[in-house]
């Protein structure tokens, strides 16, 4: 074969390589450790866990409780959880990766740099708990947001699109398609295994032509095929499978960008939903925050403003209006799955709701004592696990407990050296 065959060769490759990938990394939302999940070893209980993050901070004076241990008292905002105190375990003293408001795309990820030009991501912690387990369930996980993008990323660094919409996202849930669009997706499955088929041909009769570090790199696109492939199989199966019915009715979308609490509240909403029915186990929710004047007595001014407050007296009391609200809507959410029945337990006992923020104080941008919540998933709770801010455990570690709660066995996460301590499970 002449040089100019082989480029050739390999630019009709490259081609049907980038028909193959026309949906950018799909091959991340169902990686290779996914398909031992439908094994033997799978987990009998499901374990869920739901994590939110509030992107403009939790005011800490009146977040983080100023004793610790079981007997702590509870703070303004968590007072208004003071019925579920046994239910959750607030945690103060970690610190999250610098960066001010761009560390939010580390927030679930812990990694240094997160969100600066020419760093790439790591994996988000529902995304890597999605590996082993998002098989299950007919979405392997759920990225919301209540306005512009979502919290979490794949392990190629990519961030996954998360909805916006709770109208078309109920819809994507429960509301069966008519026969003829079912029809046209099983058919658009297949014709995407048709071009895999092409893609694997190809490559076979290329393999010989490659020196070792390109043919290395084709096994790893090869395992990306393949990978793609078991999520067209996937996604096959819940086609032909019924969505389940709820008599909840479908939500009408809120226009107005300044109602946070109302658009928070229909998300907590579908969160329950997916987690009742196990649409899904992962759930990721990244709230609103508007610069325009929420519609909350008392509050004249921006969410984005306040949060700034530069210890302002009457912007703190105006924060301190709209995170109050944000607490009951939180209040809501973990007081729903409660109450929700699931075998022998409640939803709350096998589903781990977090709280936190990337900020630990969003008026000076600062990264350290993040204000963290950790309800529900059958920890011994009760308790404020106050760390030393100086000379705090990762924040890592925390997800690394999170992931073995899930039936996930890892000895850390990401930039952790290790689980947290002081997060027991109930005896």
């Amino acid at each position: 074969m002449t040089p100019r065959d082989h480029r050739d060769s390999r630019r009709r490759f490259l081609r049907a390589a980038g028909v193959s990938l026309a949906l950018p990394l799909l091959d991340s939302f169902l990686p290779r450790s996914s398909r031992t999940a439908r094994g033997d070893d799978a987990p009998a209980t499901p374990r869920r866990l739901i994590c939110i993050c509030a992107p403009l901070g939790l005011y800490p004076g009146n977040f983080i409780p100023r004793d610790s241990g079981r007997s702590y008292q509870l703070s303004p905002y968590l007072s208004e959880l003071s019925d579920f105190r046994d239910d959750f375990t607030v945690i103060s003293g970690l610190a999250g990766i610098s960066g001010g408001h761009q560390a939010i795309d580390g927030f679930l990820t812990g990694i240094p740099g997160a969100g600066q030009p020419g760093i790439r991501n790591g994996i988000s912690v529902d995304q890597f708990a999605a590996e082993q387990l998002g098989a299950l369930t007919r979405f392997p996980s759920l990225a919301l947001s209540g306005e512009g993008l979502g919290l979490s990323w794949t392990r190629n660094g990519a961030r996954v699109p998360a909805h916006n919409s709770p109208s078309r996202l109920f819809a994507q849930m429960f509301l069966e398609g008519r026969e003829g669009e079912i029809q046209s997706q099983l058919q658009n499955l297949e014709d995407g295994r048709s071009i895999l088929d092409d893609v694997r041909e190809q490559a076979r009769q290329l393999r010989s032509q490659l020196g070792a570090g390109d043919r290395g790199r084709l096994e790893e696109y090869l395992t990306s095929i393949r990978e793609l492939e078991q999520r067209l199989v996937n996604d096959e199966k819940w086609l032909k499978t019924p969505k389940p019915q709820v008599s909840a009715e479908p939500p009408r979308d809120i226009a107005d960008r300044s109602d946070l609490i109302g658009r928070t509240r229909l998300l907590f909403d579908l969160a329950h939903l997916a987690v009742e029915t196990d649409s899904t186990r992962l759930i990721t929710i990244m709230l609103a925050g508007a610069t325009s004047s929420p519609p909350i007595p008392g509050v004249t001014r921006g969410h984005h403003d306040l949060s700034h407050h530069g210890k302002d007296p009457d912007k703190l009391a105006q924060l301190k209006l709209i995170e109050v609200e944000c607490m009951k809507v939180l209040q809501s959410l973990v007081g729903k799955l409660k109450r929700t029945r699931e075998g022998d337990a409640t939803l709350l006992d096998r589903t781990m709701v977090y709280l936190g923020s990337n900020l630990g104080d969003a008026s000076s941008h600062s990264n350290r004592n993040l204000p963290l919540l950790l309800a529900g998933g059958g920890f011994r709770h009760g308790q404020h696990l106050a760390f030393d801010a100086q000379n705090p455990p990762p924040l890592c570690n925390l997800y690394a407990s999170m992931l073995q709660r899930l039936g996930i066995e890892v000895e850390s996460f990401n930039t952790g050296n290790g689980t947290l301590s002081g997060l027991e499970l109930q005896s």
